[in-house]
């Protein structure tokens, strides 16, 4: 059986009525050809190794053709960007393919730079070849390092002409998730007072996403704190590995907390709690260490776009219905602190709860700052440092302030069993740094694919000791100058 010939596909988001989305196919890609493929992805799917080789896998793929039980759309929602209220958005470049069946569930498959759709704004609706594959990759970095995130099947190119600063050719990157639902969907419905559409959003979101939920006495209160929580644990482990999104808008914030929309985003090289990935965010809104505070944010834009579904005929039952929506958001705080108290400590070898923990952790942090130490590698060689401190030492500037932290880590570390084992389970030797996205990316620009391909093998094994040494060293002096933005 194929793909082809087997998937049967639900849909079940197309059954929410046309408010939500127009209707339209794909501007396929001229002369297409494959880029890339992820195989833990379409084994996620349920499909054989062979599934692109199948008839009209590449036009489908490629926006020229559709599978038997696909139904292409493009769905609208608003938001906040940058912390200003942007009005309608909508899926400008992305489209919609269809819901298939699988394994693990409904999945949904979503083509980004199909072209234009009503929602494209001032934008063509392309993709190029640079961004997509800095997405394929970190989509699948991130799901093999136990990052929620959405996933990524392919990438498939064109030689047609795309302008972003410079002229780059067109490629779409096939995104895959159980939903593409954000926050900005409910925010749409809520500012243009669209009560029983904004309520039949909520209906469907919890029936097919939290169902748990439907029972509750205020399900759309149990809503808001099952999407606080589950934000929580997500920003929680990006802190943990170092990363940045970038562009943490509330249209970009998934309401199942997945990593959704990889931009501008960035794994730090040198540690700078102020490290801005964004070369667009010139006020540093997105920084790392801003990161939760915009979370929270987002998730009281989140509250606000489901008021009106509460009671709130009175001005005292909007206050009170207010109160309980904000008493939902706080649940992230309390989550999100206790998140990054075992997370760190997992990083550190810390098996059990100790008062002094989250000290520890902190000033191991304080000292990578103070010394811009590598993030990555900082914690990967304090992972050996019980046998070998050398390589861990060789990052610190001040050398005597890290070795009076480390009789503290050591003596601490005294009273666990297995530290060794869980740190280099916890800390990574290779994430997608920059420039290894960088080089990946100027050789499939030259027709050279392989890179892309050895690239995802690397990184879909993350805590493993790479062959080549460089996958997981300190960055090269040119990486300094490399700069993403919105248009990455």
């Amino acid at each position: 059986m194929t793909p082809l010939d087997s998937l049967a596909w639900s849909n079940r988001f197309a059954t929410l009525g046309p408010e939500f989305f127009t209707e339209l196919h794909a501007q396929g890609l001229p002369d297409p050809h494959w880029v890339a493929q992820s195989a833990a992805c379409a084994e996620l799917l349920g499909w054989p190794a062979g599934w692109a080789s199948e008839p009209d896998a590449l036009q489908a793929f490629s926006g020229g053709a559709t599978w038997p039980g696909m139904r292409p759309l493009a769905s609208v929602y608003s938001g906040h960007q940058f912390g200003v209220w942007a009005g309608q958005l909508g899926d400008g470049r992305a489209l919609w393919l269809g819901e298939a069946e699988t394994p693990h569930g409904p999945q949904e498959l979503q083509l980004k730079g199909g072209g234009m759709t009503p929602y494209s704004r001032r934008g063509d609706g392309r993709a190029v070849l640079r961004s997509s594959i800095r997405e394929f990759l970190c989509s699948e970095a991130m799901a093999a390092l136990g990052v929620p995130t959405t996933r990524a099947l392919c990438i498939t190119g064109s030689r047609l002409p795309v302008r972003r600063e410079t002229v780059e050719t067109a490629a779409i990157v096939t995104r895959v998730a159980p939903s593409f639902i954000r926050f900005g969907h409910f925010e749409h419905f809520a500012h243009h007072d669209q009560l029983e559409a904004l309520r039949r959003l909520a209906d469907f979101f919890i029936a097919h996403h939290a169902p748990e939920c439907a029972d509750a006495p205020e399900p759309a209160v149990a809503l808001l704190r099952k999407v606080a929580l589950q934000t929580a644990d997500l920003v929680a482990h990006w802190q943990a590995i170092g990363f940045c999104h970038g562009v943490m808008n509330t249209d970009n914030m998934s309401m199942l907390g997945l990593t959704l929309d990889y931009g501008p985003f960035g794994f730090m090289d040198a540690f700078d709690p102020g490290h801005v990935c964004n070369h667009s965010d010139d006020r540093g809104r997105y920084a790392y260490a801003r990161q939760p505070s915009v979370a929270f944010w987002n998730l009281h834009a989140l509250a606000q776009a489901l008021l009106p579904l509460l009671p709130v005929g009175t001005e005292a039952e909007t206050e009170a219905a207010t109160e309980r929506l904000l008493g939902a958001v706080e649940a992230f705080r309390e989550r999100f602190a206790s998140q990054m108290v075992g997370r760190m400590c997992a990083k550190l070898g810390l098996a059990t709860a100790d008062d002094g923990d989250q000290q520890l952790a902190d000033d191991f942090l304080k000292l990578m700052a103070a010394s811009r130490a590598d993030f990555t590698l900082s914690f990967r060689c304090l992972s050996r440092a019980h046998t070998d401190a050398e390589p861990l030492r060789d990052l610190f500037i001040d050398r005597a302030a890290l070795d009076a932290w480390l009789v503290r880590w050591r003596e601490r570390a005294a009273r666990e069993t297995g530290v060794e084992a869980r740190m280099l389970a916890t800390n990574p030797a290779v994430v997608l740094r920059n420039h290894l996205a960088e080089g990946a990316i100027r050789a499939a620009q030259h027709g050279d694919f392989s890179e892309i391909d050895r690239l995802l093998k690397v990184l879909s094994r993350p805590f493993d000791e790479p062959v080549l040494p460089s996958d997981a060293a300190l960055p090269p002096d040119w990486a300094q100058t490399l700069e993403v933005s919105c248009s990455s």
